[in-house]
């Protein structure tokens, strides 16, 4: 078969991702460089490495959230050098591990990896409405009513979005989540800040950041917990750790059904729930 049909069959990246590992010369076919894009391999004779290590059919994609850091961009290289999540994560064990979606630098929580490339553009897919929970703390004391023209579905400079359920946080949560808040608050109108939950069933670049501006009340600190099936728990920052196979399965379920309609329609009464 193609080299980069193997290498995707392996788990070591999506078929782009593959040829981009070729093409490279990351990869060897029986310890010469395979960098030509019509190279073939014979399953179970040929022996293919990528950056030195044997690949296998048989040992499947890889999975694993990440618990970022402020301070780091969502990329696996930055050509002026500054700090991204490449660093955090076991790239060099899996050459072709790449982020599902996208993380503001100073947005800290769950980052979805995978060598899974079908999966990830399915999770990616803006029909696919795959639920993400965001918690924001605000500049100023946010009223709940202020939060209907979001669960509206309030329009941006690029559209629409569809309606988002979201709330205002008690204390306790806000407390759990940033337990010094005195600088953010000190950067807030009058020394006040307010928690918000946001539930996007899109991703739109700094969508929330524009939501919530475009109802007065910039975000101060981001953070995102929940993506799908999928909860960051307890996984200390700047930590990273694999899913476990029952992850693994409600996150394929969730890609096999999240473009029906109804999945949509249910995921939004549950969010309001």
């Amino acid at each position: 078969m193609r080299l980069q049909r193997f290498l995707a069959r392996a788990g070591v990246a999506s078929r782009r991702g593959s040829e981009d590992l070729m093409t490279a010369g990351r990869v060897t076919v029986n310890g010469a460089p395979a960098t030509e894009l019509g190279t073939k391999v014979t399953v179970g004779v040929d022996r293919v490495a990528v950056d030195g290590k044997t690949v296998a059919l048989d040992q499947g994609a890889v999975y694993l959230m990440l618990h970022k850091p402020a301070g780091y961009l969502t990329t696996m290289a930055d050509p002026q050098g500054r700090p991204c999540v490449a660093s955090l994560v076991p790239r060099e064990q899996y050459p072709g591990l790449f982020p599902v979606g996208r993380l503001d630098k100073d947005t800290t929580g769950l980052l979805l990896f995978t060598t899974d490339g079908d999966l990830g553009n399915i999770l990616l897919h803006p029909s696919h409405h795959v639920a993400k929970r965001y918690l924001a703390l605000v500049d100023g004391t946010v009223r709940d009513a202020e939060l209907e023209p979001l669960r509206a579905g309030i329009t941006l400079d690029d559209g629409p979005c569809q309606p988002a359920p979201c709330r205002i946080l008690d204390h306790s949560e806000e407390a759990c989540l940033w337990p010094d808040t005195a600088s953010a608050e000190a950067r807030g109108r009058a020394g006040t800040a307010t928690g918000v939950e946001v539930i996007l069933h899109e991703g739109r670049k700094n969508q929330v950041k524009r939501m919530l501006g475009a109802i007065g009340h910039p975000v101060l600190l981001l953070h995102r917990d929940r993506m799908g099936p999928l909860e960051l728990g307890d996984l200390a920052r700047g930590s990273w750790r694999m899913l476990t196979p029952e992850e693994v399965d409600a996150l394929k379920r969730v890609s096999s059904v999240a473009s029906d309609p109804a999945y949509a329609r249910d995921a939004l009464r549950k969010d309001h729930a």
